[in-house]
């Protein structure tokens, strides 16, 4: 038996958990919503604020699935309540951010600043212009879009410019030593 799995989720109030006959799990709390495809070997009931999965055979991919299915699941209802968040910070000379609209404008030295589009479903906010907070109900969503701003300019080893997640340790480098 799956250990995570096995876990009943329990649904936080003000949150409203429902199934489809198609086994889609929609987990709702006022204006955010989260939608989950679970796959049809696993079962999924709802009853006393808790939502509980099984599986319905022992197969090894199943077998995955459970533990995968109910950490989604949490995650969700994470998310709706609490939501998600990353910090990134920019390390570097003229390295700053802006918001502006739904487009967050980002100086990384390059010859041309850099204007990355915000999903829906996403909030950004700009800190003292080098540090961004990115925050939402999906924690993919969250992580992929830091991700994809980190991937701008990946911070390096010398010098440690770049832009990082505010809790990243840079392994840095020795530069180069004086010939003797």
């Amino acid at each position: 038996m799956s250990r995570i799995g096995k876990l009943p989720v329990a649904i936080e109030k003000g949150v409203d958990v429902s199934l489809s006959p198609a086994n889609v799990v929609t987990v709702k709390n006022g204006k955010n919503t989260e939608v989950i495809n679970v796959n049809p070997s696993i079962k999924v009931t709802i009853e006393g604020g808790e939502v509980t999965l099984t599986r319905t055979n022992e197969e090894a991919q199943t077998r995955a699935y459970h533990g995968l299915y109910r950490t989604l699941i949490s995650n969700a209802v994470h998310g709706v309540t609490k939501g998600w968040e990353k910090t990134l910070e920019l390390n570097g000379v003229g390295y700053r951010s802006a918001v502006k609209g739904k487009v967050l404008e980002l100086n990384l030295g390059y010859s041309h600043p850099i204007n990355f589009d915000i999903p829906a479903g996403i909030e950004v906010k700009v800190v003292k212009n080098t540090t961004v907070n990115i925050s939402g109900s999906s924690k993919e969503l969250v992580g992929q879009v830091a991700a994809k701003i980190r991937s701008y300019r990946p911070p390096e080893p010398y010098l440690g410019k770049g832009v990082k997640y505010s809790d990243e340790v840079i392994k840095r480098k020795a530069g180069k030593s004086a010939s003797k």
